[in-house]
């Protein structure tokens, strides 16, 4: 049977938002492009209606606003290196977005999609006959986690590369709704749920992202996957600390959502390292095992918590 399809281009994002009103039980805000068009070839994304963002230029500033930086949802990945407070101030977003996907993705893909780059999991990003063979787990309405066993809850691994480095430098978005517009932490949007993993209502948009300026932050950035190209993370670390000794460690990949672990300096690395093995609820729904995922973290902390020390 054929399913009409249907495709908006806005101009602004109070149309964006209008359209998706509209459409609210069937459609997908488009960006990149990057993970949308390959999970609706994988019939994981099955909305009819597509709302393309990328004709809305005031998404795709880049601008100091109020001591913070201000990134608009719409920018590219590979086009962050273009300017260079990001290098001065942030370089570990930097290196984060240049470790996700291929350099012909980063061209495509942007920030704001990638943050809210959908879970994973070996057992769910299959194709449709891949996922009817097996049985469908518990992301694609069936009754059991595949992973697991369990029937309750489902425990996808949170992808994202550049939240969790945004995260560590307590960045916050700019989001509208329908009827709001707000700021939020940027860590509070993520639920822990593997099916639902965003507090948002569906139609909610990001407009932009904002980092705080002149924190005088350090970080260090690690990801553990199979290539150094295209893979999604099976382990992502940063950790990074500012001038008022603040200690922040964020893990992904190993939980439904980021895993954040705060400290000070002068604070026993082990103990803060245990603790983020401890919160990490990390499954075997990986291509690198849970023991071997789990072993890691300790391993990147160290080494990161010591390239801070030099």
């Amino acid at each position: 049977m054929n399913i009409e399809k249907t495709y908006f281009r806005p101009q602004s994002i109070g149309e964006a938002v209008q359209l998706a009103a509209g459409h609210e039980n069937d459609f997908r805000y488009l960006a990149g492009g990057t993970d949308v068009i390959v999970n609706k070839f994988q019939e994981t994304e099955t909305s009819s209606c597509l709302i393309d963002l990328t004709g809305i230029g005031e998404m795709r500033q880049v601008q100091t606003l109020d001591h913070c930086l201000s990134i608009g949802a719409l920018v590219c990945l590979d086009e962050l290196k273009n300017y260079p407070v990001l290098a001065v101030e942030f370089p570990v977003l930097l290196e984060a977005a240049q470790a996700v996907a291929s350099p012909v993705i980063r061209k495509t893909a942007t920030i704001g999609g990638n943050v809210l780059c959908e879970n994973r999991c070996s057992f769910f990003n299959q194709t449709e006959w891949w996922r009817e063979a097996v049985g469908y787990c518990l992301k694609c309405k069936g009754d059991i986690c595949i992973a697991t066993g369990g029937t309750e809850n489902c425990f996808s691994k949170f992808a994202s590369d550049t939240a969790i480095a945004l995260i560590s430098l307590d960045a916050t978005i700019s989001v509208l709704e329908k009827d709001a517009a707000y700021v939020v932490p940027l860590e509070e949007i993520y639920t822990g749920d593997g099916i639902q993993p965003r507090k948002f209502n569906k139609t909610t948009l990001i407009k932009s992202i904002e980092i705080p300026l002149d924190r005088g932050f350090r970080s260090v950035f690690k990801k553990l996957r199979q290539r150094e190209t295209l893979e999604f993370s099976s382990l992502t670390t940063v950790v990074t600390t500012d001038r008022q000794g603040k200690i922040k460690i964020v893990l992904g990949g190993v939980d439904p959502k980021p895993v954040v672990i705060t400290g000070k300096v002068g604070d026993d690395p082990k103990e803060l390292i245990r603790k983020a093995v401890k919160k990490s609820r990390i499954v075997n729904n990986d291509v690198y095992s849970r023991q071997y995922r789990k072993d890691m973290i300790t391993v990147y902390l160290n080494n990161s918590f010591e390239a801070l020390a030099r």
